[in-house]
C-alpha cells in the first residue's frame, strides 16, 4: 500500500519540481537578457552597478533551477517505471545531465562578468552564452525530444503535447542562439508538462489500477 501511494504522488512531485524549475530558469534568462541584452556580440564596456546586481540575482537562482531539474529528470523517470525503453532511457538521462552541467558552467563563466570593473574582456560573456545557447539548449532539445517519446509510448502526454514537445525540440535544435529569448522555449516547455501532470489526466498510474 506505501509503494503505491509513493507511485501515485510521484507525477505530483515532478509536476511541481518541473514547475520550480521553470520559474527559476526562466527568472534567471530574463534577468542576464535585461542586463546583457547584446548577448556574447554586446559591446565591450564595463558593466554598471544594476547590471552587475541583476546577473548576480540570476547567478544565485541557477543552482536552484538545476537542483529542481534533477528532481523533475528524476520524478519524470520514475513514473515511467518499467515501461521505459533503455536506449530512449539513456538518452534522457544523459541529456538532462549534461544540460544541468552545462548550465552550471554558463553560470560560472557568467560570473567573471561580476569581476570586470572597466574595459572588460568579452570571454566571459563569450564563453557563459555559447555554453548555454550553442549547447545547453541542443542537450534541452534532446531531452525534450526523448520526454516526448517516452510519453507518447506510454500514453503520459496527450498528443498535442507530445507534437508541440518536439516543434520546441526542434526549434532549440536548429534556431539555438540566432533567435533572441529563444532560451525561454526550454522553461516554458518545462511548464506546460509540469501543470499537465499536476491538472492532467495520469493513464500511467490507472493502468496497475486497472490491471489489479
Amino acid at each position: 500500500m506505501g509503494h503505491k501511494h509513493q507511485r501515485l504522488g510521484t507525477p505530483r512531485a515532478a509536476g511541481i519540481a518541473g514547475v520550480v524549475f521553470a520559474l527559476l530558469m526562466a527568472a534567471a534568462i530574463v534577468l542576464v537578457r535585461l542586463a546583457l541584452p547584446g548577448g556574447a556580440g554586446g559591446p565591450e564596456v564595463a558593466v554598471d552597478a544594476g547590471q552587475r546586481s541583476a546577473v548576480q540575482t540570476a547567478l544565485a537562482l541557477l543552482p536552484f533551477a538545476g537542483i529542481a531539474f534533477l528532481w523533475f529528470m528524476g520524478a519524470l523517470r520514475e513514473q515511467a517505471g518499467a515501461g521505459e525503453d533503455r536506449f530512449v532511457s539513456t538518452v534522457f538521462m544523459g541529456s538532462g545531465l549534461v544540460f544541468v552541467a552545462m548550465l552550471f558552467g554558463s553560470a560560472a563563466a557568467a560570473a567573471t562578468v561580476l569581476d570586470e570593473t572597466q574595459q572588460q574582456s568579452p570571454f566571459g560573456r563569450h564563453f557563459a552564452y555559447t555554453l548555454l545557447t550553442t549547447y545547453g539548449l541542443r542537450m534541452a532539445a534532446v531531452f525534450i525530444f526523448t520526454t516526448s517519446t517516452i510519453g507518447r509510448r506510454l500514453g503520459a502526454l496527450p498528443r498535442p503535447l507530445v507534437v508541440l514537445g518536439y516543434l520546441a525540440g526542434l526549434t532549440l535544435l536548429v534556431v539555438g542562439a540566432s533567435l533572441p529569448w529563444s532560451e525561454l522555449v526550454f522553461p516554458a516547455w518545462a511548464l506546460i508538462v509540469s501543470l499537465n501532470m499536476l491538472w492532467g489526466r495520469r493513464p500511467a498510474d490507472a493502468r496497475p489500477a486497472a490491471a489489479t
